[in-house]
């Protein structure tokens, strides 16, 4: 008898207990709010403030930032504050003062040009976290981040080898620096992987965003070469509006212009930061924030190429598909060997690729196939 009784006793205990599992759920159900992750602080509420070099519609760069930024916001209810067009100057030490002095918890700045300011204001201020976007300074408060975007350049260059008939191809740059170097040497690569006939004529415009220049660049190099399709590593449309202007196909950066373009887009390396910037805002709440440098490729999301328009000859998008697989499974690594530089001689042996440290940070070199129009 008494063993039916410890059982039945057991068998109230376990009830209960369930019971009172039950009813945490259900109060954790009850209270959860959208934007609040369960066991942690709530990100609704949170407040950031964003500086950005130019305005968040400008269909480049800056709206790439905005509409991750905006992703973010709608996924974790933030409060965020934009401050567009702010120059690299000592204006935006003021700016990002301000926006501390406001509440802000979160200081977010989108280029690289903002460095000097960014570096001192996370010394200035340890209990704030701070994301620099293409940048390289870290801190424990300070992160920076870019993507693998030549990943998607050297896919693009796969579509300009296929698709161009005058083995011209158009390339308008802003500086000689590695970001921009590795820029044109994976898509030369790509070019070269499609059509070892073909080669890229570059030209500098020395300014991200200077529209009167980079039209102006953008029609010499038009005019001194048979260039059949046009690409860009630009913060301004000029190359595009010349391109569509004067019948030449276009390949564009950033983000999907083609509605803009229709007459010559074909597709363009763009920028995926809704993921990165809901995870990252996410880990600050949580207390999870690491001050280190981020650098994703396609696996991640962060890069892709925008849809081929109906421009894009068959071909392409017949043989695309493989590459761009092959890509985001890690399979090609784009700057495996061999290369070759300018002058033909081998740069990266067989079996070998140039490491990331170079990439980043000392990349000086050109690829074979790679001409620098020097008449300017």
């Amino acid at each position: 008898m008494k063993k039916v009784l410890d059982q039945d006793r057991y068998r109230k205990i376990t009830i209960a207990g369930l019971m009172a599992v039950l009813s945490v759920m259900l109060l954790i159900i009850c209270f959860y709010r959208p934007g609040e992750v369960v066991g942690s602080i709530s990100t609704a509420g949170t407040k950031v403030g964003v500086i950005m070099l130019g305005p968040r519609n400008d269909k480049c760069w800056n709206q790439s930032h905005f509409q991750g930024l905006e992703e973010a916001r709608k996924e974790l209810q933030l409060d965020i504050t934009y401050r567009e067009t702010v120059p690299p100057t000592e204006e935006s030490r003021k700016v990002i003062e301000d926006l501390i002095v406001a509440g802000n918890q979160i200081i977010i700045v989108d280029s690289s040009a903002y460095s000097q300011y960014v570096i001192e204001a996370a010394e200035r201020h340890p209990d704030i976290y701070f994301f620099h976007a293409a940048g390289f300074v870290n801190k424990d408060n300070l992160t920076t981040y870019f993507g693998k975007i030549y990943e998607m350049r050297y896919l693009s260059g796969i579509v300009a080898g296929l698709q161009t008939r005058t083995n011209q191809i158009g390339y308008v740059a802003p500086f000689s620096q590695p970001e921009v170097i590795r820029g044109i040497d994976a898509f030369t690569l790509g070019v070269r992987q499609a059509n070892k006939k073909a080669k890229v004529y570059v030209k500098w415009t020395n300014s991200w965003n200077n529209d009167e220049v980079t039209c102006q660049m953008t029609r010499e190099l038009l005019t001194h070469h048979k260039i059949d399709v046009l690409t860009m590593h630009s913060d301004s449309l000029k190359p595009l509006e010349v391109a569509e202007e004067m019948g030449v196909f276009s390949i564009g950066y950033n983000m999907d212009n083609a509605k803009s373009y229709p007459n010559t887009f074909l597709t363009a390396p763009i920028w995926n930061w809704g993921r990165f910037y809901t995870e990252q805002i996410r880990n600050c709440v949580n207390g999870k924030f690491k001050g280190k440098s981020y650098w994703e490729g396609a696996d991640s999301g962060m890069v892709d190429l925008a849809p081929l328009s109906k421009h894009v000859r068959q071909e392409v998008k017949d043989r695309l598909p493989f590459y761009k697989r092959a890509v985001t499974e890690g399979t090609l690594n784009v700057f495996y060997g061999p290369i070759r530089d300018q002058a033909g001689h081998k740069i990266v042996d067989t079996g070998e690729c140039i490491p990331d440290e170079i990439l980043l940070r000392t990349l000086d070199t050109f690829v074979e196939g790679v001409v620098i129009d020097e008449d300017q």
